[in-house]
């Protein structure tokens, strides 16, 4: 990101909170300004979020950034102003975990800059509520929001979240990556930028009663190249197998790209057919017990596992 900056000489690189998923170590602050130190001629403004708050003996207070970076500490709303690109960047860093209370809303964009952007964190009931109406009625030009890791554009041109550059977790599905935008005197153009180098995957495979292990595997095996090696999946298992066959779910893994896989199959038993064998004996009577219970149900799912019991018990 840092690189990509200097070679298309941008102006203002925005950070809207948790740069860190946690609270940052100094090592990782010297890491992160020696990259931004080496930007010859982008400014950057950040914010602390949820995160990364600032908290007792946080390493952000008090740190020595190079001239070009401008990191807003305070808990009130602040501006930094940039002459060289005629802007203003309004902010606040959070202090705690959670703030309940609107406060963007007691911004004004004020000042002789052409320019005005607000740079916030949060959004929802718990990190700082925004009403989005309520901040474009104030007429900035632009409105960076963090806090949700999917990219969203909440007003075209206007206000969006850029997500994480890097999906944090398993659930994080989708592209990942940054706003891109210019704003000029005609108004504030903006666009999506691709730029993680995986994705996070949930992928459903069936399964059929005919299947095999190895026939699984080989599937499973053939959709991650489908979609991408380099992705990580998060992989459920559908259909109905053979009731002989239990699959081995850690045998499934053989490109070491999938971090979960469950197996949500049914055994296909023809209880219609299991019932007229065994309609005077225990088997007959358990599948009677179950008549007409939906197969999505936890009824079903009961009358599976009975059955199979009783049929492992009749083999021993």
């Amino acid at each position: 990101m840092v690189t990509l900056c200097e070679e298309e000489k941008t102006d203002l690189l925005l950070i809207a909170g948790d740069l860190f998923h946690r609270q940052p170590l100094r090592r990782e602050l010297k890491d992160v300004a020696y990259l931004f130190a080496g930007l010859t001629k982008t400014q950057v403004v950040l914010i602390a979020g949820n995160h990364d708050y600032i908290k007792k003996g946080s390493y952000y207070q008090g740190y020595s950034w190079s001239k070009n970076v401008h990191m807003i500490l305070s808990r009130e709303p602040e501006k930094i102003v940039l002459p060289d690109i005629d802007t203003t960047v309004y902010g606040l860093s959070y202090h705690s975990r959670e703030i309940e209370v609107p406060l963007y809303d007691r911004i004004v964009p004020e000042g002789n800059t052409k320019y005005h952007i607000l740079l916030a964190h949060g959004g929802d009931e718990r990190h700082i509520p925004i009403k989005i109406n309520n901040l474009i009625d104030k007429r900035y030009d632009y409105i960076a929001l963090g806090h949700i890791h999917k990219p969203q554009e909440l007003v075209p041109g206007r206000a969006a979240y850029a997500g994480a550059l890097e999906p944090i977790d398993k659930n994080d599905t989708g592209a990942h990556g940054f706003i891109k935008g210019e704003i000029t005197e005609e108004g504030c153009e903006i666009a999506f930028v691709p730029f993680a180098l995986r994705e996070y995957v949930h992928m459903d495979v069936e399964v059929n009663r005919e299947m095999s292990g190895f026939e699984l595997r080989s599937k499973i095996c053939g959709q991650i190249e489908q979609r991408g090696v380099q992705n990580l999946y998060k992989i459920t298992l559908t259909g109905s197998r053979d009731p002989e066959v239990a699959f081995d779910l850690e045998d499934m893994d053989t490109l070491g790209n999938i971090v979960e896989i469950t197996d949500q199959t049914k055994p296909a038993y023809d209880f219609e057919k299991l019932w007229r064998q065994n309609r005077d004996n225990l088997i007959g009577r358990y599948i009677e017990s179950f008549a007409e219970c939906p197969q999505d149900g936890i009824e079903y799912q009961a009358l599976c596992e009975g059955i199979r019991a009783i049929m492992e018990t009749k083999r021993t």
